[in-house]
């Protein structure tokens, strides 16, 4: 199918703050999502005690959720309001600490330690910064990332992911030529030629 209409589309840093402001989150999902409910074994394969990544992460509840059963969770998004929203909504208490490599960057972790949320652009993450990670949760993040964006993106994943570590991808399939997105339409050839 035909992704042309999409390919230039650019959905700039600013116009997602205003979605958080504006409240116009209908990407976000009250209840966990199904798909991880449903693939949970799969991310896990086993283990317990992960280190687990939740790229542009909004206040998603399924952060908690893992953070309960004794996982490690780090999410990264640019809206400091979705960040503090997710501890205010869960009772959790938190506390806010720059992150002298990023220019602007926040770190907002619970005070238990075991959720760590980075408030900066995707982009200004990397390894050195935030570690390696067993498994990676994208409910919304590669269909939110501009089609001009993800090749850099999808390196970026690989490059935190551990050895041996699951990624959980959910992505929409419709006619991008009648939606401008996002979340935009993700071909399976081009995620394969991504991720490999």
């Amino acid at each position: 199918s035909d992704i042309g209409s999409q390919k230039e589309r650019v959905v700039t840093e600013e116009e997602w703050l205003q979605k958080w402001e504006m409240g116009n989150i209908g990407f976000h999902k009250e209840q966990g999502h199904p798909l991880l409910q449903k693939y949970l074994d799969v991310l896990l394969n086993g283990r317990s005690g992960l280190r687990i990544f939740f790229p542009l992460c909004g206040k998603a509840v399924e952060m908690k959720w893992l953070a309960d059963m004794g996982h490690n969770v780090v999410g990264v998004e640019v809206s400091e309001q979705a960040l503090k929203d997710f501890f205010s909504e869960h009772s959790l208490p938190y506390f806010e600490e720059p992150v002298p490599e990023i220019s602007g960057g926040k770190m907002f972790q619970s005070t238990s330690g075991n959720i760590s949320l980075y408030c900066c652009s995707i982009y200004d993450l990397s390894s050195s910064i935030v570690g390696k990670f067993d498994g990676v949760w994208d409910r919304g993040a590669l269909v939110a990332v501009n089609p001009c964006d993800r090749q850099r993106y999808a390196s970026l994943m690989i490059n935190l992911m551990e050895k041996n570590s699951s990624y959980l991808l959910v992505t929409v399939s419709y006619d991008p030529n009648k939606h401008k997105g996002p979340p935009f339409y993700v071909p399976e050839s081009e995620i394969k030629s991504l991720f490999g």
